[in-house]
């Protein structure tokens, strides 16, 4: 799926979004007899606790064969199986970029996302007209990432894009042209 670049994205928007004021340290000698300095400081993002998973709410019965298909498809480094999963869109967007890069496959382009059976799990997928997103798992992004999948004639087919990715280029874009 690409998920070099949404790996690469997820860990950035990550960081972007723990950054901001570290706040003041309130443990210091001069307060050392405060009841309030062992407290963490509530604005240091640093100190917040991490969010709970999402919870299952279905096991994407829709969008489950395809995504096997897939990882079973990147196992076998099978090019064409693979390039019957993924978009229309995407397979030019790929493409381009191993032209760019100079990868002779399809298979050899996306090694680097670690798809196998071994770890290939979806869910919660949500289903809307010809547009879904579910979340998937991989030995590439073994914490999941939200993924874009789009109806082609009757066919579901994976995409690489993301809608947390999306947002973070959408902000970055947004970013750039206030300036």
């Amino acid at each position: 799926m690409a998920f070099r670049h949404a790996l690469i994205l997820s860990v950035f928007a990550s960081f972007v979004t723990g950054c901001g004021d570290a706040g003041t340290n309130t443990n210091t000698a001069s307060n050392a007899g405060n009841s309030n300095a062992a407290r963490p400081n509530s604005n240091n993002p640093v100190a917040a606790t991490t969010p709970a998973p999402e919870q299952t709410s279905n096991n994407a019965p829709t969008l489950t064969p395809v995504f096997k298909a897939y990882c079973l498809a990147m196992e076998k480094k099978d090019e064409g199986g693979i390039r019957r999963i993924y978009s229309k869109d995407t397979i030019e967007h790929f493409e381009k970029e191993m032209k760019a890069e100079g990868s002779r496959t399809l298979a050899e382009y996306l090694s680097v996302d670690q798809v196998t059976t071994a770890l290939c799990d979806i869910r919660n997928e949500v289903i809307t007209g010809d547009t879904a997103i579910a979340e998937v798992k991989t030995a590439g992004m073994p914490n999941g990432e939200k993924v874009l999948f789009v109806k082609e004639g009757d066919d579901w087919k994976l995409t690489n894009r993301s809608p947390a990715l999306d947002a973070v280029k959408q902000t970055a874009t947004n970013g750039n042209s206030e300036k």
